[in-house]
């Protein structure tokens, strides 16, 4: 991932992120407090309006309560003769209608309507009421039966029912039924009174989904399923969210004191939510300005920031690669970032001039170790001398004289040839030839040699005098040495991209305190040798001048097991 999408995700990711959910958190737990306050301000207002409903239908239990028992009542049911005169009608208007809130109540007998007032209802429409058979079950207990339960709000004439069975006061037995009607008037007056949030309403529902009354007067005697009506429904809090006339709303619930009736406040959730909607308002606005911060912040900051890194990262690129270009800025800050560039710029500059400055210097001292190295030949004067000196060992038929100042001459025209550095490896191993030819005159038969130089290897081109030091120190501390006669191989061969030369003899070898005297040509305790050579570093060198690290000298060597040097020369045609 890029730099600057990892910094705008951190941004996000720590500030956009953190405001989102503080928001939603936030707007969560007020709407969750708003819901429980709600519902236990609604808890309350249904506890007291049941009360308040238990005592007004207490009062007028209590009337019923006291006519049943009354002589008129229990003579008129126990005696099939017995007539109701008018007194007797007054009284038991007197006993019953004395309470402004009923309108009327019926009187029967086990089987015939004995009296009514104001409501004219036979004794076989009673039995087809829906209330009848849960009144002949309550056992004399006052039933009731509200005006959605009964079908009288639908009539338009709606009625709170009370109805119950009179027994016998001594004996208990059946002897008749009681109807009372109420005034829904009671239950207005209670649920007028009772605590509601604006649009809120307060239901009155029977067990079988009925609404027996409610606040706002509607849908009264229309039915609708609430979960807390079922049997098995387990009781976890008193309130709960689900749709209600089309509407989402929070609803709670209380069992009232008569047990075929719930309470249920109704409460719209866009009320509730309405609350909270200002806490949602800010986390959106604070949402909205931490994104639009972090979008400021990238196009103002991060993106002139990363644009700083990446140049110098690009800059750093192209100096591993050799190339010390300034880096240009387009935006200016006067921060660390352009004191990054500044300094990028100046370490690169700095090392620009010091890398030129020393090329300049390894050049110069590549040609004067060049120089030096040619001056430890034999000058040039020599090449002349030595042609006078064979025309005279001519003149007086001395052959042998002849052979060796002809390779002396061949050996020292190489020697001389200091405008030529590279030659053809043919040519080395000629000059080496002409070395080891001399050399047989002064060591007779004590050595052999042999020159291996595959016909492909020949003309390609090679630092000159790499070989003939090598087979100068096998002459003087191997086969000199040596009672036996020596051998000296020389031997060459390509791999992959560079050519390998071997200088191998069977001498006595020698350990690694003798190799390091080799090496850096002194301490060999013969004159004659460290007086007229270049010396084993001195061709490693000259190699690791001209062609690099990975080429030069690997020797190998181990007391009585005799010597073996490489050289490792890369393939340059001519």
């Amino acid at each position: 991932m890029k730099l600057r999408r990892k910094i705008l995700f951190a941004i996000i990711l720590l500030v956009f992120i953190p405001v989102i959910l503080m928001g939603i958190v936030t707007y969560v737990n007020f709407s969750n407090a708003m819901e429980k306050k709600s519902s236990n301000f609604y808890w309350v207002s249904l506890l007291e309006t049941d009360r308040k409903l238990k005592f007004a239908l207490s009062e007028i239990s209590s009337i019923s309560n006291s006519a049943i028992t009354q002589p008129v009542i229990q003579q008129s049911l126990k005696q099939s003769n017995f007539v109701l005169t008018y007194d007797r009608k007054q009284e038991l208007n007197n006993l019953l209608i004395n309470h402004p809130m009923i309108t009327s109540f019926s009187l029967y007998s086990k089987d015939r309507l004995l009296y009514q007032y104001n409501a004219p209802m036979s004794f076989e429409e009673m039995k087809k009421q829906s209330w009848f058979h849960t009144m002949e079950s309550a056992e004399g207990r006052p039933v009731w039966s509200g005006p959605g339960e009964n079908g009288s709000a639908l009539s338009g004439h709606p009625v709170l029912v009370q109805a119950r069975v009179i027994k016998d006061y001594y004996s208990l037995e059946d002897i008749g039924y009681l109807v009372v009607n109420v005034k829904p008037d009671l239950l207005d007056q209670i649920f007028w009174e009772a605590a509601t949030l604006k649009k809120g309403d307060i239901l009155l529902v029977n067990k079988l989904g009925n609404i027996v009354f409610n606040k706002s007067g509607e849908h009264i005697g229309q039915r609708t399923e609430f979960p807390f009506l079922e049997n098995d429904y387990a009781k976890e809090q008193n309130y709960y969210i689900d749709n209600y006339q089309g509407e989402k709303s929070l609803i709670t619930f209380l069992p009232s004191h008569n047990k075929d009736w719930y309470l249920a406040a109704i409460t719209p959730m866009n009320l509730i939510s309405s609350e909270s909607i200002s806490i949602r308002n800010i986390a959106i606005i604070l949402s909205t300005v931490s994104l639009l911060s972090a979008i400021l912040f990238d196009r103002y900051f991060v993106r002139r920031l990363v644009y700083s890194i990446n140049s110098a990262v690009n800059g750093m690129k192209r100096v591993k690669q050799g190339i010390f270009t300034p880096i240009t800025t387009r935006y200016r800050a006067d921060d660390e970032s352009d004191f990054l560039i500044d300094g990028f710029n100046r370490m690169s500059t700095q090392i620009n001039e010091l890398i030129v400055q020393v090329q300049t210097e390894q050049g110069r001292k590549k040609e004067a170790e060049m120089k030096a190295l040619m001056a430890q030949i034999n000058p040039h004067f020599i090449y002349n001398s030595l042609e006078s000196i064979n025309s005279m060992a001519v003149l007086q038929g001395n052959k042998d004289i002849s052979k060796m100042v002809i390779s002396l001459g061949k050996l020292l025209r190489i020697s001389i040839s200091q405008n030529q550095e590279l030659i053809p490896l043919q040519m080395e191993f000629e000059h080496v030839r002409h070395y080891l030819d001399i050399q047989k005159f002064r060591f007779e038969d004590e050595f052999s040699y042999i020159i291996n130089l595959p016909e492909g290897l020949r003309t390609f081109m090679t630092q000159k005098l790499i070989v003939q030091p090598i087979v100068e120190n096998a002459l003087y501390h191997a086969i000199e040495p040596m009672e036996d006669p020596g051998i000296i191989e020389i031997t060459a061969y390509e791999m992959g991209t560079d050519m390998i030369i071997i200088v191998k003899d069977n001498g006595p070898g020698f350990d690694l305190a003798k190799m390091m005297n080799l090496w850096d040509n002194v301490g060999g305790g013969q004159k004659k040798y460290s007086d007229s050579g270049v010396g084993l570093k001195n061709v490693h060198e000259r190699l690791n001048i001209r062609f690099g690290s990975p080429y030069g000298l690997l020797v190998c060597s181990s007391p009585g097991f005799g010597s073996t040097i490489r050289i490792r020369i890369p393939k340059i045609l001519p």
